[in-house]
């Protein structure tokens, strides 16, 4: 898994760039752009488009020629991810989404950082947020780090997509994106993926994310919760977790359903809180008494 190192000098290790699109003509030029001038050069660009009904297929064959790409009905983003994953061949794969950008040192901050922790097989960074436009600072709740960061996965989604490079053997090892989930489907994979292992990051901004545009996935669907809920459930489920890490993620859906069941309750949805509590039961039970209002 380690980067390979030979008479001295290490040779690099070979990096596949997946960006998954659908209809996104207007910002992956520009996130093809970043990849193209970094200081380090994977070995390959795959794009899936999903489904695009823009002028995506158009971009790619006129203006990148050379970028491999797929283009699929559509079936959503982990899909698209996944085929992008299986499509390529580097030893690491660094995802890209369509509407962010890299700063030109992305690639190679990473390499350094993994040479220095070479049993490492997932390297971050910390990012810059622009919404709208605008340049706006990430609150504290969303402060990148590495290490065994778990628990600090748990709130909400701690790694973005955009800044992470990943070997290939993770997936082989834990399963790829979950084709299930509408969303959230980023966090499920951390979440399983750092309830075994360490991760390093980079603190520094290497990415740049942009927000605020009406087709991201947190506009169209306002209770992500209810996706976390998912996730959580399949983390305890799966037999991983020591102590410490079950307790708090069992603390963590029980907020969690509380969060979520309150915004149901107000709008009469009172069979699906049911539904829930049943589908939950096995961890509620354990979400001691005193955290649970008495109405869900």
């Amino acid at each position: 898994m380690s980067l390979i190192y030979s008479g001295g000098m290490p040779e690099q290790p070979s990096i596949s760039v997946v960006i998954p699109t659908h209809n996104r003509c207007h910002t992956l030029a520009r996130a093809l752009d970043s990849v193209i001038a970094q200081s380090v050069q994977p070995e390959e660009i795959i794009v899936i488009d999903d489904g695009s009904t823009d002028a995506t297929g158009d971009l790619l064959k006129n203006q990148y020629p050379k970028v491999k790409t797929y283009r699929q009905s559509n079936h959503g983003v982990s899909h698209a991810r996944n085929r992008g994953i299986e499509s390529s061949s580097g030893d690491w794969i660094a995802l890209l989404d369509s509407d962010d950008a890299w700063y030109p040192g992305k690639l190679e901050a990473q390499l350094r950082e993994l040479e220095r922790e070479p049993q490492l097989r997932l390297c971050h960074s910390d990012e810059h947020w622009i919404r709208n436009g605008q340049r706006v600072n990430q609150r504290e709740r969303h402060a990148k780090r590495g290490g065994r960061i778990f628990q600090h996965c748990l709130p909400l989604c701690a790694i973005s997509p955009s800044a992470a490079m990943i070997h290939r053997d993770v997936f082989s090892d834990i399963g790829y994106f979950d084709e299930t989930l509408p969303a959230c489907e980023d966090y499920d994979f951390w979440l399983r993926l750092t309830a075994r292992e360490a991760v390093a990051y980079c603190d520094a901004p290497l990415v740049i994310k942009h927000g605020g545009h009406q087709d991201q996935l947190s506009r169209r669907f306002m209770a992500m919760d209810r996706f976390r809920l998912i996730a959580l459930d399949k983390i305890l489920s799966a037999g991983v977790l020591d102590d410490s890490d079950k307790d708090k993620a069992i603390k963590t859906l029980g907020e969690k359903f509380q969060v979520y069941s309150a915004g149901a309750m107000k709008r009469g949805r009172t069979a699906e809180i049911a539904e829930l509590r049943s589908r939950y039961s096995t961890w509620l039970s354990r979400y001691t008494s005193e955290h649970v209002d008495s109405r869900f």
